[in-house]
């Protein structure tokens, strides 16, 4: 495939494709136009100069192509000249592209001018070039120079593709009842063509339309990664060390989401506003697009007691490095920068052997990259061809030390054989450090280890032979590996690799292109084809269901009642009573009275979230109101006792635990009553003196209010209550 392309497409706007068919509830030209949107939105958020892009107009108003002047291209007009499409383009196109008032305009007509726009753009030059003609087949064609035309691309190159809105499609499955004989015919004539072309294709608008929801993976330009010699053995020491000249491609590598940029939105009244857009280049679209770019500006500013406002700029240039060391730094001149990094340079070696058993899993899960042999170097093929047929007749692997360029830091490299049929390989992984392992120990599945040091195989935690054969045939039922299946409707395997797709990723370039063809428009649901994996099959959820019965009776799953939120007034006891039976609340109320908690001074958060933890499952308001009061005299001796503002923070602090944990306990009322008492006596000296500067301190947190019907619904306080009670003076 060539790296440039030039693609015209030809869009029929004709008064007919006005009206919508079939039960749709949008016109023929914007249904159809679901298609072109894509292909040409695709095409721009490419980003490639090289990707040129052309639209004319069929049956329009007016007439304005090369060929005007000649007879028989009247209403064909030029919309967008071939070339790159930019944001502002697909704006204007949008614009231009609308429902005429005309009945006239000969598609073949169209497919000669668009042609012709192509011969001249692209002269003789190697390019992909490609014809889209879009149209109801209602208007008039003029088929006797049909053979020439086809002909005519033939000879230039040109692929064509005719797609029609309710074309009939036998294999598609499409067919339009009660058509128009006039329609009919047109149809057959452009079939015909699109046989005379040797790159035609002819579809219906459904198929084109149902295709657009397959997210198309981007094609990379595959880019060496190494060119240089393998070696095995030192070749400055041993006259038996071996050398090829090879070649290292990427095979895999993560491909992330479309990155945003920030942008600053225009306005009429040159106000700006901050925004999110699509990672172009904007510089010089300015006066086009309704943002404006955003450059970065960084800086540098220390300590001077003798600068004004007590700092001054640093220049870039006098700035050091260093690498911290505890609280201080270590500085590095420039000038020895380079006893930090590891003197390398350019080496592809093989430096041991691994039996393919002893390698885990885990080390095989970065990008993989192949290493080949160089073309036309026989001596080299002949080479990689032993070293790869003797570590698969062993099955073994090869670990290399792999340096890409000079001074770059090395890797090790885990190297497998692979022998395909036109084909002989390396496929490499790199190997972790000692440093990037990350080393957990969990207890194991099989045995139970008891406080004497006793082994236990079989103990309640652990499963039995009953257990391990349900999840064992449980497992079986479950099986994808061969769940799928093939055109031909055999077994096959399920969820290949070329069928799954990064939800993320197209999402996001759908809603990327959904936004630059109408920025105020809605999105489409998310396709089926990115959700398809989500979740197991319905049909094998059915097959397997005796399976997950018969786990359930043997693992006794039970159901467990949903996780109460807090404390409700007028609840029961039996309904937070569990399926054990065992009655947790009368023993913890057992343990409060024999142990006495309470809340003290020095430990008051951790006291009163004990107490009340121990509360939550206990249907008592006593103990709650116990614990509120404890918690309300440690604050009330705080401010008492507090010189000057010293405890005012802590006091505070406690104020706002209290709040919190009301309004998950669903007792507003308590803290309330608190607040409404602590502003009483604030404001009365109750605490041995003028206080009221502690009550501005809680007034001016903003978090320490009256609780409102907003933040709990058992609170009988409106926010407009809420706001008078901080106006009041008492």
């Amino acid at each position: 495939m060539a790296d440039k392309e030039a693609s015209i497409y030809i869009v029929d706007v004709g008064s007919s494709l006005a009206k919508a068919h079939h039960g749709r509830s949008e016109s023929d030209l914007d249904w159809s136009m679901r298609y072109v949107w894509d292909k040409i939105t695709t095409t721009a958020q490419a980003k490639r100069k090289t990707l040129c892009i052309g639209v004319l107009g069929l049956r329009t108003n007016e007439t304005n192509n090369a060929l005007s002047k000649d007879e028989g291209y009247e209403h064909i007009s030029v919309l967008k000249e071939l070339g790159p499409v930019s944001l502002p383009d697909i704006q204007q196109l949008r614009s231009k592209i609308r429902p005429s008032q005309s009945i006239n305009g000969d598609a073949l007509s169209s497919v000669v001018v668009a042609s012709e726009m192509i011969v001249a753009f692209t002269k003789r030059n190697k390019w992909d070039r490609r014809i889209y003609l879009i149209t109801d087949g209602t208007g008039a064609i003029y088929d006797a120079g049909l053979a020439d035309i086809a002909a005519r691309l033939n000879d230039i190159g040109i692929s064509l593709t005719i797609i029609g809105v309710d074309f009939d499609d036998p294999v598609y499955g499409f067919k339009e009842e009660d058509k128009d004989s006039f329609k009919a015919s047109n149809e057959q004539v452009l079939k015909a063509f699109v046989a005379r072309c040797d790159n035609g294709v002819f579809a219906t608008m459904a198929e084109a339309i149902e295709g657009l929801a397959i997210p198309r993976a981007k094609v990379t330009k595959l880019v060496r990664s190494y060119d240089g010699q393998l070696t095995l053995g030192d070749l400055e020491i041993s006259p038996h060390a071996i050398n090829m000249a090879v070649e290292r491609w990427p095979v895999t590598k993560k491909c992330s989401a479309e990155s945003a940029t920030t942008v600053v939105l225009k306005s009429e009244t040159n106000a700006t506003q901050t925004t999110m857009t699509m990672d172009h280049d904007l510089e010089g679209q300015e006066d086009e697009s309704r943002f404006n770019e955003v450059r970065s500006h960084r800086i540098y500013k220390i300590n001077d007691p003798e600068a004004p406002g007590g700092k001054r700029d640093v220049d870039p240039e006098n700035l050091a490095r260093g690498y911290t060391y505890g609280s201080s730094a270590i500085h590095i001149a420039e000038s020895e920068w380079s006893i930090t990094k590891l003197e390398t340079i350019k080496s592809f070696s093989i430096i041991g052997f691994v039996a393919s058993e002893k390698m885990e899993p885990f080390v095989a899960m970065a990008e993989t990259s192949v290493t080949v042999a160089k073309q036309y170097d026989e001596k080299s093929q002949l080479a990689l061809s032993s070293l790869v047929h003797a570590l698969h007749e062993l099955d073994h692997y090869a670990v290399a030390r792999f340096v890409a360029k000079d001074s770059k830091d090395p890797v090790v490299l885990l190297l497998k054989p692979c022998i395909d049929v036109d084909m002989e390989c390396l496929y490499d992984v790199p190997l972790p450090f000692a440093e990037d392992v990350r080393q957990y120990r969990f207890p194991p599945l099989d045995k139970v280890f008891t406080i004497t040091g006793k082994t236990l195989t079989e103990h309640r935690f652990l499963p039995d032979d009953k257990l391990r054969k349900a999840m064992s045939n449980y497992v079986d039922a479950m099986d994808i590996s061969d769940f799928g299946q093939d055109d031909e409707g055999n077994a096959a395997e399920y969820a290949s690799f070329d069928e799954l797709y990064s939800p993320i990723i197209h999402r996001v370039n759908q809603a990327i292109r959904a936004r630059a063809v109408d920025n105020q428009g809605s999105i489409d649901e998310v396709p089926q084809v990115l959700v398809k994996y989500a979740r197991p099959p319905e049909d094998l959820l059915k097959k397997a269901h005796k399976g997950i019965e018969a786990l359930i009776k043997a693992a006794d799953v039970k159901r467990t009642p949903e996780k109460s939120t807090g404390k409700r007034k007028g609840d029961s006891a039996a309904d937070t009573r569990p399926i054990s039976g065992f009655d947790a609340g009368a023993s913890i109320l057992a343990a409060r009275e024999k142990k006495k908690l309470k809340v003290t001074k020095e430990n008051a958060i951790p006291d009163f979230k004990q107490i009340l933890r121990s509360l939550s499952t206990v249907k008592t308001d006593q103990g709650i109101e116990t614990a509120m009061k404890g918690m309300a005299d440690v604050v009330s001796s705080l401010i008492k006792e507090s010189f000057g503002d010293q405890n005012y923070d802590q006091a505070i602090e406690n104020v706002g635990v209290m709040r919190e944990q009301m309004i998950g306990l669903e007792m507003p009322k308590l803290y309330n009553d608190f607040l409404r008492d602590l502003k009483t006596q604030l404001n009365s000296e109750a605490f041995g003196g003028d206080r009221r500067d502690m009550w501005y301190k809680i007034r001016w947190s903003g978090k320490l209010g009256l609780i409102t019907t907003d933040e709990s619904e058992t609170s009988s306080v409106t926010k407009d209550d809420a706001q008078k009670f901080w106006r009041a003076s008492s």
